[in-house]
């Protein structure tokens, strides 16, 4: 399929490349994969702050949230409604393991498919269960689709997309979650007045991203990494000439066969992502998973509906709210989509770090001072408190959330690229799990201070993202340790004890081959 003309691409060095629709198609379909996580995120916090929801599943949360003495603070601290929400994350961890060996074995292609599959089958659990173990059971049918199709969209993304573009594209995943969010939020604001099964519609609502990523998941190419991978070398090349949109890829075929053969070599993946050398991929793709979810983003994604409830506004303006939010969310992720690969990863993240270090503080400010445990809170400090989050939300959207799955997906060598991004989506989904589990807890108990605490973390991101995170940009995927890591200057001093006994080990070999002539 013909390149765009506009779109004349080297990637990296003298490998030549256009931006095809070929490319653009894979990539919009198989983040349909980040609808479906998106989707799930926002649609959970909607629901549960939906009286028939709560009624049905959670009585004693429901009895709570209406009593006009209970702590502002406190009215939706139930572990069993948490566990409604992050049951789904615990699934995703071990599918993600699951799906890591089947990304290598059968394909990044079948491994999206699968994660289609198990969604639709959550959806159809949650849409129709009549009790509290269906409805986890749905939620870890969730998971398991989660943990295939972030194990497998963001690789497959990295590995089709031309490397000057492969930043915009690889975003085009987050941006789907995005937008997943503000439709799981619209469509709870839609339904948040359907009695009685205004909740069911919300849930069930989450097989539409899934039948579109299982149909749509039909006519995408197989990653030609994947291809040469499994042997099928043939239609790799066929597949590269497709999607690189010219016939002289000879260079770039080489180069992915050299690297296939040396990653062959590798017996035990797992076992050598812990060697040395693999350690500075290891640290910052899995630390880097920690820092996102630990920016208090699920806060405000996970339950946003709740967090306004409690500031005093009702269950229409909170959803209304959370909406807004959202929309922030989508359009400040466009902004990465355009500007990563023209600025670089590092600057979209320290910038990110200072806006959101300061919405962050200013919010637990204003809840210190404003909103006590039986009070409501003042309609003009609670509209502040709204904008802020639409500031923090957009530094986040530009930076540690799209780029908290670019970055793992492009960093790691291919021998260790699936066992590599396995650890770092299950760091991800553990923290996320985390998070989704405490969070109404610590908010019971920390109050405002709990801004305070996600705050803290955020200098310590800054910190991390100064001194220790490489740049990335335009760097062919599979020349990242020599043109990257070997030239940090911290992390170089991994490699130059391997280089050093690598030399030896030369030296030594040759001197015992002229003692054997």
């Amino acid at each position: 399929m013909a390149g765009l003309s506009m779109a004349e691409s080297g990637g990296g060095r003298d490998l030549p490349a256009k931006l095809t629709w070929q490319v653009i198609i894979c990539c919009i379909i198989a983040a349909f994969g980040g609808l479906m996580f998106g989707y799930d995120v926002g649609i959970s916090g909607g629901v549960t702050s939906m009286d028939d929801f709560l009624e049905k599943f959670f009585p004693a949360v429901y009895h709570k949230k209406h009593e006009a003495t209970e702590d502002n603070y406190c009215k939706f601290d139930n572990q069993f409604l948490q566990l409604f929400t992050s049951s789904l994350y615990l699934a995703a961890i071990v599918s993600s393991f699951i799906a890591s060996f089947f990304c290598k074995k059968f394909g990044r292609k079948p491994t999206i498919q699968a994660a289609s599959i198990f969604f639709l089958t959550g959806a159809v659990l949650n849409a129709v269960a009549v009790e509290l173990g269906m409805l986890i059971a749905g939620r870890i049918f969730l998971g398991v689709g989660v943990g295939f199709g972030n194990q497998a969209v963001p690789l497959f993304i990295s590995e089709i997309a031309p490397a000057k573009y492969r930043g915009g594209l690889n975003i085009c995943f987050q941006l789907l979650i995005t937008i997943g969010i503000l439709i799981a939020n619209l469509i709870n604001y839609a339904t948040s007045n359907v009695h009685p099964y205004g909740w069911r519609i919300s849930l069930g609502c989450a097989a539409v991203p899934a039948i579109i990523l299982a149909i749509g998941s039909l006519v995408i190419e197989e990653t030609p990494t994947s291809l040469l991978e499994r042997g099928k070398n043939e239609e790799a090349l066929r597949v590269l000439r497709k999607i690189r949109g010219v016939d002289n890829v000879d260079k770039e075929y080489a180069e992915i066969l050299n690297v296939i053969e040396l990653a062959k070599q590798v017996k035990h993946p797992f076992r050598n992502l812990m060697s040395r050398s693999n350690r500075p991929q290891l640290i910052c793709g899995t630390v880097f998973q920690f820092f996102q979810q630990f920016t208090g983003i699920n806060v405000v994604m996970f339950y946003a509906p709740v967090l306004f409830q409690t500031m005093g506004y009702g269950s229409n303006g909170s959803l209304l709210s959370a909406v807004v939010t959202d929309s922030v969310n989508v359009v400040s992720t466009f902004v990465a989509v355009f500007v990563v690969d023209i600025t670089g990863r590092r600057v979209l993240l320290i910038e990110a770090c200072i806006q959101m270090l300061a919405a962050q503080s200013i919010m637990g400010t204003i809840l210190a001072v404003h909103l006590k445990s039986a009070n409501i809170m003042p309609k003009g400090s609670a509209k502040l408190v709204v904008i802020l989050v639409c500031v923090f939300v957009s530094g986040f959207a530009w930076s540690w959330g799209p780029l908290g799955w670019l970055i793992p997906s492009e960093i790691f060598p291919l021998e260790t690229r699936s066992a590599g991004f396995f650890f770092a989506v299950s760091m991800n989904m553990f923290c996320t799990f985390l998070v989704a589990q405490a969070f109404l807890t610590m908010l019971c108990r920390m109050r405002s201070g709990i801004f305070f605490f996600f705050a803290a973390w955020i200098v310590v991101m800054a910190i991390f993202a100064i001194f220790f995170l490489p740049e990335t940009k335009g760097i062919p995927i599979d020349e990242m340790n020599e043109r990257v890591w070997k030239k940090h200057w911290f992390w170089k001093r991994y490699y130059e004890d391997s280089d050093i006994k690598k030399r030896s080990q030369e030296i030594q070999d040759k001197s015992e081959g002229e003692s054997l002539e």
